[in-house]
């Protein structure tokens, strides 16, 4: 709290003022116009802003010296001397012209500054910070950009190419860029090239025959299931003593004995002509030699066959064109986009291949031998497939990577059929660019180019987040402080509303954009024509919604229990019935914050103020004209309250206490006004402003015993008889009025009447 001015020296109209007065936690200040009320507000505002310019631009005309100022507070002296505070109090909050023209409107506009202060005024300190945060990081992007730019120009234009700065900069190294430069030119090239490449065809699919292994191993694995064990035994015995091929002899012979057993000779041997009809291994051998036999023998020779089809004759030779015509593909387009090479040996694959046909021939040669052994694929022949295979899966690999460069080589038939050379040149000149980002001089460029855009991206980080945190508490305190406006525009009787009090982003910063609501009809701040801010609002309007915003300020404030309020004459323009309002509000804050100071011209506002404040917890004071410029005094309130009535009642009632010669007649002049004060109280609807008593008692008399009596006839002989008296000392009444006879006795007995009539209701 402040506890007093200890010295203004040098400043305003004060040319060296010491005052001793104490402050008190509500303290009122009386000055007229001229005297330094708003001296004093700026003094309070300096020290609370620590903007010393308030008071150095109001040093005292024609003082040699610069201003000097001391203020005594709880924390300790705060002196300005030299052009500077040795401290500041920023919980001094103030409402005067200054705060109006800062945050409401200059006259009857409103600008973009006022809508800026006010939306700091409603974001408080918390939200003032994180506002200032926000702007500085604005303004450090502004400063990133005006670099950027600086940066933009010096990379060279040539360099460039068909690129703009940011494009330019981010190109990617690429260690492959002369092998795509070289790509770029061959596509001009095929461009050029366009009818050879529509008719050429693409890659066409090759590849190698597998064995299918597991028919094989069944194959070999087959016997005759339907012989005799026994049988079989003995024949394969018998025919293992014949030696090598004796199987295919004994089978070449048994048809030659069917059909010797069906002549004239019976069953002779065809070899040595001796009968066999008794035989026991003829008979064995007609079971091992069957038909099944001969299928079996038909279908081991079959798949021989298909091996050698698969796997042998023109096969070999073909396999080896489709690698010379790929490899001849491959030669004619690889000029003109990038393909797989072919890279496969042959003659490997010839030798891999013959070894493996040749191993599983071999075995089915050896099962034709012997039908009816059970083999299987040895580990050998298993081995020459699996190698064989393995060349299979690389001739796969090979054709499908070539096949997959259709696609390509389909691109690039398009392209040459469009023939777009000067896309073709634009690419090319891409190219070339991205080598040339890469070029020690560009590149220092564009890596100081790329670091200042970086730190402007990491700005633009810190300040969207600041700007976040902004929104997130104006999403908290906008609507709060719409609806504590409202609320204190109620309260001061105002007849309008506001309404979309909201927070506006602009270059320049955030604003506060509100309008006023008139009969539920929105009244827009600026409009070329019609309603708006300008023609809707009287002074007084204005000064309300000023006041309003003040203390929905104070009550947003979350250090409200701290601060050091101070009013520089807050009734200007302001209707009664507002005036009234805005003492109860002051009253009200006072009790919420640590110190109220009201500062005035007007002794009935300041007066009113006195008689409803705490005596205990308020002193007044005023600002008095001096010797030399102004003086602070102390400030009797009450002989300032006192009202022309009240004096009038006091004169009376002290006569009736002493009689005073001096006093009669003055006493004897206070009677009719007292009368007349008391009947505006008593009967305001029939006894307005201006009306005299005798009218007023006619009317009476007119009403008397009716439903709409004023006064009992009584009551009107009695007032009859006081008026009669009192007109006698009234010039209006009675010319001789200043030399009328007046006797005490007489005089006691109207005063004590006309006190006991004014009493009675």
């Amino acid at each position: 709290m402040i506890d007093r001015i200890q010295l203004l020296r040098n400043v305003g109209q004060f040319d060296n003022v010491s005052p001793q007065q104490q402050f008190t936690p509500l303290t009122l200040i009386y000055g007229e116009n001229g005297r330094g009320k708003t001296t004093v507000a700026e003094i309070l505002r300096s020290l609370a802003t620590n903007d010393p310019a308030l008071v150095t631009e109001r040093r005292r005309l024609g003082s040699p010296h610069p201003p000097h100022v001391v203020i005594s507070h709880a924390a300790g002296s705060a002196i300005f001397q030299n052009g500077a505070w040795n401290r500041h109090l920023p919980d001094i909050t103030i409402f005067d012209d200054a705060f109006v023209s800062a945050n409401v409107c200059s006259g009857i506009e409103i600008q973009a500054a006022h809508r800026q202060g006010l939306h700091e005024l409603i974001l408080g300190a918390q939200g003032v910070a994180l506002s200032a945060d926000l702007q500085i990081h604005v303004q450090r992007i502004e400063g990133h950009n005006t670099a950027l730019r600086e940066l933009a120009d010096a990379i060279p234009a040539a360099a460039r190419g068909p690129y703009k700065v940011d494009p330019f900069c981010a190109l990617p190294p690429d260690e492959a860029i002369d092998v795509k430069i070289q790509e770029a030119e061959r596509r001009l090239a095929a461009a050029r090239a366009s009818d050879a490449i529509r008719q050429r065809s693409g890659f066409q699919e090759f590849g190698l025959p597998d064995f299918d292994l597991d028919a094989i191993d069944q194959i070999l694995e087959r016997g005759l299931p339907g012989l005799e064990a026994d049988a079989a035994a003995r024949v394969r015995a018998h025919i293992a003593k014949l030696g090598q091929g004796g199987e295919s002899w004994v089978a070449d012979g048994m048809p030659r004995i069917e059909r010797a057993s069906q002549g004239q000779d019976g069953e002779i041997c065809p070899f040595c002509a001796q009968d066999i009809a008794g035989s026991d291994i003829i008979a064995h051998y007609r079971a091992y030699f069957s038909q099944a036999y001969d299928d079996l023998k038909a279908v081991i020779r079959q798949t021989g066959i298909g091996v050698r089809d698969t796997h042998g004759g023109d096969i070999p030779p073909a396999f080896e064109r489709n690698i010379r015509t790929a490899a001849q593909t491959h030669e004619f387009w690889k000029d003109f986009t990038e393909l797989p090479e072919i890279e496969i040996d042959t003659a490997a694959i010839a030798r891999e291949w013959s070894a493996a046909r040749d191993a599983v021939l071999g075995q089915l040669r050896e099962k034709a031998a012997v039908p009816l052994d059970q083999m299987r694929l040895t580990p050998e022949t298993r081995q020459a497939v699996q190698s064989y295979r393995a060349r299979i899966a690389e001739v796969a690999t090979l054709s499908a990577s070539v096949l997959g460069a259709n696609a390509r080589l389909d691109i690039v038939k398009e392209q040459a059929q469009a023939d777009d050379l000067a896309a073709l040149t634009s690419d090319l000149a891409k190219l070339n660019a991205q080598k040339l980002r890469f070029d020690p001089a560009v590149a220092q460029c564009c890596d100081a180019y790329l670091a200042e855009k970086e730190a402007k991206g990491a700005t633009e980080l810190l300040r969207t987040q600041a700007r976040t945190a902004l929104d997130q508490y104006r999403e908290q305190i906008f609507p709060a402080y719409e609806a504590a406006i409202n609320d204190f525009l109620r309260r001061f009787g105002a007849s309008f509303r506001l309404g979309e009090v909201q927070s506006v982003n602009m270059r320049s910063g955030s604003s506060a954009s509100y309008c006023v609501v008139i009969n539920q009809q929105n009244v827009n701040l600026t409009a070329e024509a019609g309603p708006s801010f300008r023609n809707t609002l009287s002074a007084g309007d204005r000064n309300t919604l000023a006041l309003a915003f003040f203390f929905a300020s104070l009550e947003q404030d979350p250090n409200l229990a701290n601060k050091i309020v101070v009013i520089d004459d807050p009734m200007t323009s302001l209707d009664e019935h507002r005036t009234l309002r805005t003492r109860e509000e002051i009253l009200a804050m006072g009790r919420r914050v640590q110190q109220v100071i009201v500062l005035s011209h007007s002794k009935a506002f300041l007066c009113h103020l006195w008689e409803q404040a705490d005596r205990n917890a308020a002193v007044a004071l005023r600002i008095n004209r001096a010797a030399i410029g102004s003086e602070i005094a102390g400030w009797d309130v009450r002989n300032d309250s006192i009202s022309e009535y009240d004096k009038r009642h006091e004169l009376v009632r002290g006569y009736l206490r002493a009689a005073d010669p001096n006093q009669e007649r003055a006493v004897a002049t206070a009677l009719r006004p007292i009368l007349e004060a008391f009947m505006r109280i008593a009967y305001p609807e029939y006894f307005p402003p201006g009306t005299l008593l005798g009218p007023f008692i006619r009317t009476c008399e007119q009403r008397v015993g009716g439903a709409n009596e004023i006064l009992s006839a009584a009551d009107i002989t009695e007032l009859n008889r006081l008026k009669d008296y009192a007109n006698r000392f009234h010039h209006d009444s009675n010319p001789a009025w200043q030399v009328a006879a007046i006797n005490d006795s007489e005089l006691t007995d109207f005063v004590e009447r006309t006190l006991l009539f004014a009493s009675r209701r």
